[in-house]
């Protein structure tokens, strides 16, 4: 990658606005985050609907082929929808080259026998319905940590601090990190603070924050934001890429996560929708690269996490009371 320290950073198609005299003002240094890594970086990377291992095979040899540096990789079905074997075969790949494998967590309410998430309002959405939704999410972090995963993916704020007072009481690792999704993902900064609180680690928010949406979270909250670059069409399919050194610099510290727009969803997984899955996966390695090349090109590069960093550093929490 290119080195920030000897190539000055700059927007897309400045000079050449600039010597048509339309050139941007300045950017405002009070909207630049001043938040960053543990043990520095501003960004990391994530590649999500990482199925399976034989998905995850493909995105780690794609990755390889177009040197693509990758943090974390998460899954969208949940751990239900994997074995043991499959569980465990991810978390050896994954383990091997020190990248945080995230699955998600549980029963979720848009595939349950709730009438209301089929309305036009969707009801609750995702989120976990009644003792046994939450009890399921619960069975999938003790089934999934105690086959080494390190990451959880949760879509409720009672399941989220169920299994943060669970971390904290010893009952799941310590080191277990929580990420909040993407479904549920909060759009004010007085939201952001309160998943913070609860227990994320990192928090995904929708990819239609405008970019002083970010800079208003970044004001009350340093818990590690994420973000797709370019969105699955049924989270709005947008497509960011030109905006990534913006929202690393408003955002930090940001997961710039490659999705695909265009492309059918593929949750719950099985094997009838293997091909697909394979090609998509293989496509959202691509789509990283060609985010990382404009950083590079525009200068922006810098500052990106170690690779094998994944903890969030001190973050601000609710009192767990007795």
């Amino acid at each position: 990658m290119t080195d920030a320290s000897t190539t000055a950073a700059r927007r897309p198609g400045e000079p050449a606005l600039a010597a048509l005299g339309l050139s941007a003002p300045d950017p405002d240094p009070a909207d630049t985050s001043a938040h960053s890594f543990p043990g520095g970086g501003r960004w990391r990377t994530e590649i999500p609907s990482c199925e399976g291992p034989e998905a995850l095979a493909v995105v780690l040899k794609e990755a390889s082929r177009l040197d693509v540096p990758i943090h974390r990789i998460s899954q969208g079905s949940g751990v239900w929808m994997l074995s043991d074997a499959e569980i465990t075969e991810m978390v050896e790949s994954t383990g091997e080259r020190d990248i945080e494998l995230c699955l998600f967590t549980g029963p979720r309410g848009t595939w349950d026998i709730g009438g209301s998430t089929r309305t036009d309002s969707r009801g609750a959405g995702l989120r976990a319905r009644g003792h046994d939704g939450v009890a399921g999410c619960v069975e999938d972090a003790l089934r999934a940590t105690e086959l080494g995963v390190k990451c959880l993916l949760v879509a409720d704020e009672g399941v989220l601090w169920t299994l943060h007072r669970a971390r904290a009481a010893g009952i799941i690792p310590a080191d277990t990190t929580l990420k909040v999704s993407a479904l549920i993902g909060p759009v004010n900064p007085a939201a952001y603070a309160v998943y913070e609180r609860l227990g994320a680690d990192s928090v995904n928010v929708p990819s239609d924050l405008t970019l002083d949406h970010l800079t208003e979270i970044r004001r009350v909250s340093g818990a590690p934001m994420d973000m797709y670059i370019e969105a699955p069409d049924d989270l709005g399919g947008y497509v960011r890429m030109y905006e990534v050194a913006e929202l690393i610099r408003r955002g930090a510290p940001l997961y710039l996560k490659f999705g695909l727009s265009k492309a059918p969803g593929i949750y719950p997984y099985g094997h009838h929708m293997r091909e697909l899955t394979l090609a998509t996966a293989k496509e959202r390695v691509r789509r990283g690269r060609l985010a990382l090349d404009l950083l590079a090109r525009h200068g922006a590069d810098g500052d990106m996490a170690p690779l094998g960093s994944r903890l969030p550093g001190d973050l601000r929490r609710f009192e767990i009371s007795s």
